[in-house]
């Protein structure tokens, strides 16, 4: 006789929330990690992964299939501070008395659409975020995004531009005559470039805490900022056009990591939607086999009179 899946017993065992010698040793976290999930970011469908748990003391083990349960109200509607809070106050809840505090981890890619610099073209670019909240009496709230750009070395453009000037007076030393437009334009063309500036792609890693009254996740308001501040983002279609407006405007935003860093810290004390940051900056370069980066923490209180 082989078992049946649906054994005839009104009481199933729950070693979970049996108690034993060690019960009442707290553990800062236990639950899930990895769990795939269906939301909505801004109106925009995400594919995210999701990591979940509470702190834990006096019983052996939480109820892990509660946890899952709850975390299907987050498909329901648009991912929102106010909805993540409810679904934290219903992980306490399933939990009471063992458990004080819960955390909830999102992660993964926004996809936006981007356009060239030039030709209107349009193309897609993902960018990774995460969202991390935690719930005991009060909510706390913090939004990561990735944004990459492309950062030209200025020592770099410096000596290119000493070559440049170098090789010209190599070139035009024993020229008695002044020089006409045309033959210092067709230098430019044949010879101008005799040496050219690294440059990489570069990424910007921005946390923002966020304020309890947001209605919504500003993920989108956050990664057009940190574009506009760094005026360098990596593109998608690029036309013979864009790729030559691409190298205008690094040349016009040469930057070592500690620029990017100092120009993210500055406009963030000059606007008013965020009072606290860590930015971190890493690039990736080019030149050597390691990266360069910056790292720093901005608080608008610091900073008040």
């Amino acid at each position: 006789m082989t078992l049946s899946t649906e054994l005839p017993s009104s009481v199933l065992p729950d070693a979970q929330a049996q108690n034993d010698t060690h019960s009442n040793i707290k553990l800062d976290w236990v639950g899930m990690t990895g769990i795939a999930l269906p939301i909505e970011i801004e109106s925009r469908p995400v594919n995210a992964t999701i990591d979940i748990g509470v702190d834990l003391q006096g019983q052996k083990g939480v109820h892990m299939s509660r946890l899952y349960q709850i975390l299907d109200g987050l498909t329901q509607n648009e991912l929102t501070p106010d909805l993540i809070k409810q679904t934290l106050e219903q992980v306490l809840l399933s939990h009471q008395t063992i458990s004080s505090k819960a955390h909830i981890r999102f992660y993964g890619d926004i996809l936006l659409s981007r356009r060239s610099l030039v030709s209107a073209q349009f193309g897609w670019k993902a960018y990774p975020f995460e969202i991390s909240a935690s719930f005991d009496k009060s909510l706390s709230l913090y939004l990561k995004v990735g944004v990459p750009y492309s950062s030209t070395c200025p020592s770099s453009a410096a000596l290119s531009s000493q070559v440049m000037q170098q090789q010209f007076a190599i070139d035009f030393d024993d020229t008695e005559q002044t020089l006409t437009q045309s033959q210092v334009l067709d230098w430019l063309i044949k010879q101008g470039v005799p040496a050219i500036p690294h440059s990489q792609r570069s990424w910007a890693w921005v946390t923002i805490k966020l304020k309890t009254t947001y209605k919504e996740l500003p993920i989108i308001e956050l990664i057009n900022q940190i574009e506009n501040i760094l005026s360098t983002p990596v593109q998608t279609v690029v036309k013979r056009k864009d790729e030559q407006a691409f190298a205008i405007v690094n040349g016009q935003n040469l930057m070592f990591c500690e620029d990017a860093a100092r120009k993210l810290v500055n406009a963030f004390r000059h606007q008013c939607q965020f009072d606290e940051a860590t930015i971190h900056i890493d690039h990736q370069e080019s030149l050597h086999a390691h990266n360069a980066i910056a790292h720093t923490q901005w608080k608008r209180s610091l900073y008040v009179a």
